[in-house]
């Protein structure tokens, strides 16, 4: 089997292996739904037999009782059925739907940073909301509606064909399967209008979720309007879209109303010659006929099913094409108990550029950082400071013999242990929609207050803190919206002061700080990397100022390298940022 094969069968693993575990509960309800069509039968034959006996009432009154009790016992029986397949239906779809919503976090969570950064949030959201759920519907219709529709066409048939009459029974049965070839036709079309109307629902999802991240620019440059216009344009298509699909599933229906007013049709016309030539009796023509009405159901859900079976693929392909996706190597249980690295990181001549990009994000640099040291990375906003740090934490593959930690090429070195050793500040301060507890451990519980406490304190946001209603247990808005820009970096700094780790990445986190509140931040970030190998990247000299080696990035290169005093002598890059950051309120500070 080769690899495109494997690929494409990890989509189907994951229903496979899910659908494996409730392969009883499967058994129990087809089971179930058997029973309840053989049950359903019934009630048409004693209503016949009825029927038959209402020639003679005074001699067959106690017969005619004894049916009318028979029937109610089996109403109540069909009662205790249905409820029991039912629950049994809901159980497995809702479970399968929450197997599959994990399966796909999962990898989401997996998936390279490369690859996941090319999905827009909108697409994401629709593959958890709108194809896990097509999906999760053509299970349940499958299991449910598709078992009944079989089983209905076996027992019910065979009851007619034994109980009535052959030739009535293929007879009136014949507009059926006439019905199931044009419905097989259509599906075509069917197909195609839900895929347009698909793709218009991502599109719009993906709008909508743009214009609410950036609602608070609309509201500054006045762009309602506009927005509400393109918005209204987009919705214009999705619903000429959703038209084409319910046009199509009309048809269907339609089909299907003229196919049972034939069958009918048929039975009284060709019926009533039988019972005529006293072929068969009334009470069996008026059971056929109630027969009948047990195929109704069952043909209706013909369509539809086709149309969620269709629907279902589309989306199927879609999740298949995330789950084919590259991924990363690593486990995402618990690594509390994963040794650390040393610290050492060494780079040696590395070139890299996005798949997307012809010209090169970084190059030729080399750099070597000692363990417990302290580099300082500046450079104008483009220059190539974040990509370097991405890959550091390998979010990005590298080329073997460029990146070493502890004199190991970081591609020898599990991803368990590369992410566990090292606490990455980001520059984007992103916070949860929970706790502020939450957000400083990550929701892991292996923290306990106290040093969940300590790391505020030492991140200088712990005053703050106390002063909010339920303290470290307040929930904050999402992304922080609650909190100043300030406020936010520091609760995100205090993530660096908790993670036990010997290598601390800090990514321009200070930008939103007061010099004075920075100055003692850096302080105690000092103490904090006293003995832990520290890398801060920042465009203001005041954060990198104190570290032992500074490098200046510029479009992607290393221009001058040295230390704070060396840089400035040097008169070049550096100094012109010294001499640009440099007021006459800041310059003791620099200084």
């Amino acid at each position: 089997m080769n690899n495109v094969q494997r690929k494409r069968e990890k989509m189907k693993k994951v229903i496979i292996d899910s659908l494996k575990s409730y392969k009883w509960k499967i058994l129990i309800q087809v089971t179930l739904i058997t029973l309840n069509i053989y049950l359903l039968t019934i009630p048409a034959e004693i209503i016949g037999k009825i029927v038959d006996l209402l020639y003679d009432i005074p001699n067959n009154k106690q017969v005619i009782f004894n049916y009318t009790y028979y029937l109610l016992g089996i109403c109540l029986f069909l009662l205790i059925v249905r409820v029991s397949w039912k629950y049994y239906e809901t159980y497995i779809s809702r479970g399968f739907e929450k197997d599959l919503k994990d399966k796909l976090f999962e990898r989401f969570q997996k998936i390279k940073t490369a690859k996941l950064q090319k999905i827009k949030n909108g697409e994401i959201m629709s593959y958890f909301v709108k194809d896990t759920n097509e999906i999760r519907s053509a299970l349940y219709r499958i299991l449910s509606h598709g078992t009944r529709i079989i089983v209905t066409f076996v027992i019910v048939s065979i009851t007619m064909i034994r109980g009535v009459n052959l030739k009535l029974t293929v007879a009136t049965l014949f507009p059926i399967i006439i019905t199931a070839y044009i419905i097989v036709k259509l599906k075509n079309y069917v197909e195609k209008s839900f895929k347009k109307s698909q793709e218009q629902f991502t599109l719009l999802s993906e709008y909508v979720q743009e214009s609410t991240d950036s609602i608070r620019t609309t509201k500054a440059y006045s762009c309602e309007g506009e927005q509400l216009k393109d918005f209204i344009r987009k919705n214009r298509k999705l619903r000429s879209t959703n038209n084409e699909v319910d046009v199509y599933s009309n048809l269907l229906s339609t089909t299907l109303n003229i196919c049972f007013g034939l069958c009918y049709g048929i039975s009284l016309l060709y019926g009533s010659k039988l019972v005529l030539s006293n072929e068969i009796t009334i009470g069996a023509f008026v059971a056929f006929n109630g027969y009948i009405a047990l195929f109704e159901g069952p043909v209706s859900w013909i369509p539809p099913l086709i149309a969620r079976w269709k629907r279902a693929q589309i989306s199927y392909k879609r999740l298949d094409k995330v789950f084919e996706l590259e991924r990363e190597k690593i486990s995402i249980k618990q690594r509390d108990n994963l040794e650390l690295l040393n610290g050492k990181i060494e780079i040696k001549g590395l070139t890299f550029n996005y798949s997307d990009c012809l010209t090169p994000a970084l190059s030729n640099i080399s750099l070597k950082v000692e363990q417990g040291q302290t580099l300082g990375i500046i450079g104008t906003i483009g220059s190539g400071k974040t990509t370097l740090m991405n890959l550091i934490t390998r979010l990005y593959n590298v080329e073997r013999g460029r990146i070493f930690i502890d004199d190991k090429d970081i591609n020898d070195i599990p991803l368990e242990i590369i992410r566990n050793s090292i606490c990455y500040i980001t520059q984007d301060n992103f916070l949860f929609s929970t706790s502020l507890k939450n957000n400083i451990n990550l929701f892991r519980d292996e923290y306990e207050d106290e040093e969940i406490e300590t790391s505020t304190k030492n991140a200088l946001i712990y005053e703050e803190i106390s002063n909010m209603p339920k303290g470290i247990n307040t929930v904050i808005g999402e992304r922080g919206t609650d909190l100043s820009g300030g406020q936010k970096q520091r609760v995100v700094l205090s993530r660096a002061f908790l993670k036990q780790s010997s290598i601390v990445i800090l990514d321009d986190t200070f930008s939103a700080l007061d010099n004075k509140t920075e100055e003692f931040l850096l302080q105690n970030i000092r103490k904090l990397t006293d003995e832990k190998t520290c890398i801060i990247i920042s465009n203001r000299i005041s954060d990198v100022k104190h570290s032992d080696n500074i490098l200046v990035l510029d479009a992607g290169e290393i221009i001058e390298k040295g230390t704070y005093k060396e840089l400035l002598e040097q008169k070049g890059k550096y100094y012109s940022f010294y001499k640009q950051q440099s007021t006459k309120k800041e310059k003791s500070f620099l200084d």
